[in-house]
């Protein structure tokens, strides 16, 4: 069978084997794409990035039956590239093939010649849209939440706030959110780190420590803006501050420099949130270049993915701990779903919760299961009226 769609590029054409072909009620027949700029509630900033809003692309699949599977991402900008990924060159490849298949799509729509251009970064966040939405639909097709169609554990999963220790504010506005997060229940937190002089961090850090006590468990997310030089100048102010793990000290894709960083350390080095594939994952853990796993469903290629790295690092006894890019609405079923003998935990950043239909619940530090049908992605029937960017997106039918 061959699908024709035309294209702001030109007509693609897509041979779709026909052994692919499978339940008629479960073909898709509809892609749409768009985006929406969620308002946070307060200006934020970290080391590398300042915000104002949360920028959610979406992709809706639409099945022969009516059923609608829902797929997201979190970006800081250009939501636009996602939602091309996946209108320009991933539908072609979608239409009329079975929702089923997700294993197939995934492998077919990675190995598109969108491949050579993006193994990372916006092509494969487009395929993670996809295979999210994909998932939505066989869990609601099974009528279960997408944890219990993955056999994950039904008791609620630890969680950590990071949604009160911002670089922005100042030190007296750092202890004070933070002092109020402790007040509320939450007894994990974390700290962003990464100002333009290291000793500033260090006065923070020791700050924060004072502040919360020592039953609170800290963390702190230096967004890779330190040199190896940097970095070791802090660890002995992180070690006596006991956090918990550092994050992302060094660009992300500095193996070596995470590895010599962790063998000095006995605090744990953690990171995930810039690293976009399995074979990535694999090679920074086997070289014990970090031992908080935080793989994102966003940035590696959806659930699929995610399942890989997740079972890989869970093995070697590592902790996995997502970061959530997707503002926790499919991990909060991913967390608990491999065997291992750490305790889930999943971070718990709230800014984007009134654009879904199915709310995080949160109680005394720990995030309950979903019990609804699917991968709680199915917007709220406002935020698109509310919040959606102008001229992002298409609609491609059968």
């Amino acid at each position: 069978m061959v699908v024709e769609l035309p294209s702001a590029r030109g007509v693609l054409s897509t041979e779709i084997p026909d052994l692919l072909v499978g339940d008629e009620a479960s073909e898709i027949v509809s892609i749409e794409t768009f985006a929406l700029a969620v308002p946070l509630r307060t200006p934020i900033a970290d080391a590398t990035a300042a915000m104002t809003h949360w920028t959610v692309p979406v992709v809706q699949i639409t099945t022969r039956d009516g059923r609608v599977g829902t797929g997201i991402s979190g970006v800081h900008a250009a939501p636009e590239l996602l939602c091309d990924v996946i209108s320009e060159y991933y539908a072609p490849a979608l239409l009329g093939t079975p929702s089923e298949d997700i294993l197939g799509t995934w492998k077919r729509l990675y190995w598109l010649p969108t491949h050579w251009v993006g193994r990372a970064g916006a092509v494969h966040m487009a395929l993670a849209m996809v295979d999210i939405a994909l998932w939505d639909l066989a869990a609601q097709r099974a009528g279960a939440p997408l944890w219990r169609l993955l056999g994950g554990r039904a008791e609620p999963a630890q969680a950590y706030n990071t949604d009160g220790g911002w670089l922005n504010l100042s030190e007296r506005e750092l202890l004070r959110d933070l002092t109020s997060l402790i007040d509320s229940g939450w007894r994990r937190v974390k700290i962003k780190v990464g100002k333009p002089d290291w000793r500033e961090d260090a006065r923070r850090s020791r700050a924060v420590r004072k502040a919360i006590g020592d039953d609170v468990t800290l963390m702190c997310d230096a967004n890779q803006r330190w040199d190896l030089a940097t970095a070791n100048r802090l660890l002995p102010v992180f070690e006596e501050v006991q956090m918990d793990w550092v994050e992302e000290p060094l660009h992300a894709d500095d193996l070596d420099g995470h590895a010599a960083l962790q063998a000095k350390t006995t605090l744990d080095i953690a990171a995930g949130e810039s690293i976009y594939s399995f074979q990535q994952f694999s090679s920074f853990i086997a070289h014990d270049a970090i031992r908080v796993v935080q793989t994102d469903v966003t940035r590696v290629g959806g659930v699929t993915e995610w399942m890989q790295v997740a079972a890989h690092a869970s093995a070697r006894g590592l902790r996995v701990a997502p970061h959530a890019g997707d503002m926790m609405q499919v991990h909060q079923h991913l967390v608990g779903t491999v065997l291992s003998d750490v305790e889930p935990l999943i971070e718990f950043i709230p800014w984007t919760q009134h654009a879904f239909a199915e709310r995080s619940v949160v109680r005394e530090g720990y995030m309950e299961r979903p019990q609804q049908p699917g991968a709680s992605t199915a917007l709220a029937p406002e935020a698109r009226q509310s919040w959606q960017v102008p001229g992002v997106g298409a609609l491609r039918r059968l």
